[in-house]
């Protein structure tokens, strides 16, 4: 199983100072790099000053200059928020820039609240259905002439340019979560990225089950990659471990206020959730953390993903955001390096 660094420019509760949150991810990214990581994912949302990437392809132009080794992904693109003549001719320019490091996560989108600001009316069912749309479009453009009349997208004969480096295109990974996101990504011929966010093993388990069970119904088509992307940490003892529990807990409170788009939200920023009530949403309590995610000492989650390996997941990419600081995160991801990834080389 090899490693990449998933991340953004994020904050949970502060008032964002963007140039020093960007330098501090770029240094993450770095990092990254030049330890034998294999890629580096960041993905795309909007008006969120929790997770701050408007477009990932200028990341990826940036990091194309300031790293030589790992592959540079889009973790994810939200696919209805593209046209699929647009995201072709600019995921192609990427890849060029990059020199055909590109890999490109796409997916449906979580958030209304980015819904009904970007496209408005738009609903989860029918983001899916967009995406299922534009990922056999993405194939065939970088290859030639398209003509296309659909449900979503209609253009007269139309090719992407330029054209990627990679040929056929870059690979594609689809966000996958239920059976028949599983199954259209591995019938496509698309690589699989699952998260399951704070649910844990069974979760792990179960989202695995769904692929293998995908690629069963789909034999006539290579078996593709499969990535987990997921929060870890590696502490020194018990107590840094639990302190790390304590800041996820945090993030995954204002992640399910952020997804809930019940709160009010100014200048980009959502109202502060008191202590009382993080404290009473105990799906994201600290224990439920250190329980579900792969906190603990180096040999606890070297032990923890020894098991995701054995499940038969080709990469693990570590999900670094939480709203620790710069600094902290440098370390957690420096310790994550030396610490966990030599039991897997």
């Amino acid at each position: 199983m090899r490693f990449s660094l998933f991340a953004h420019m994020i904050q949970v509760e502060e008032t964002p100072k963007y140039p020093a949150l960007y330098e501090d991810f770029m240094q993450l990214c770095e990092l990254a790099d030049n330890s034998g990581m294999h890629a580096i994912w960041t993905g795309e949302h909007h008006c969120m000053n929790f997770t701050i990437s408007p477009n990932p392809f200028i990341i990826i132009a940036d990091l194309a200059r300031r790293t030589r080794n790992v592959r540079l992904g889009t973790g994810t693109i939200v696919a209805p928020f593209w046209h699929p003549l647009k995201l072709a001719n600019e995921a192609a320019m990427t890849d060029i820039i990059c020199n055909g490091r590109l890999d490109i996560g796409i997916a449906r989108g979580a958030y209304s609240f980015e819904y009904e600001r970007m496209l408005p009316g738009l609903d989860a069912w029918t983001a899916g259905q967009r995406m299922r749309e534009m990922i056999p479009l993405l194939q065939q453009l970088w290859q030639g002439d398209v003509c296309h009349q659909g449900e979503f997208y209609n253009f007269p004969t139309t090719t992407a340019v330029p054209k990627p480096v990679q040929q056929p295109g870059p690979p594609l990974w689809v966000a996958a979560r239920d059976p028949s996101s599983h199954d259209f990504a591995v019938a496509n011929g698309c690589q699989v990225q699952v998260t399951p966010l704070w649910q844990g093993e069974a979760e792990i388990e179960s989202l695995m089950e769904k692929f293998n069970h995908a690629c069963a119904e789909n034999t006539t088509v290579p078996r593709p990659q499969i990535m987990l992307l997921h929060h870890a940490y590696v502490g020194k003892d018990e107590q840094e471990c639990e302190w790390a529990a304590k800041q996820l807990s945090r993030f995954y409170c204002y992640f399910g206020a952020w997804f809930k788009n019940e709160r009010p939200i100014n200048n980009g920023c959502i109202a502060p959730l008191t202590a009382e009530e993080q404290a009473a949403i105990s799906m994201f309590s600290p224990a439920q953390m250190r329980a579900n995610m792969a906190i603990g000492t180096s040999k606890q989650v070297i032990e923890r993903l020894k098991h995701y390996e054995g499940l038969g997941y080709d990469e693990y990419a570590y999900w670094l955001d939480t709203g620790m600081s710069g600094k902290q995160n440098h370390i957690a991801l420096q310790r994550f390096i030396d610490e966990v990834m030599p039991a897997f080389n």
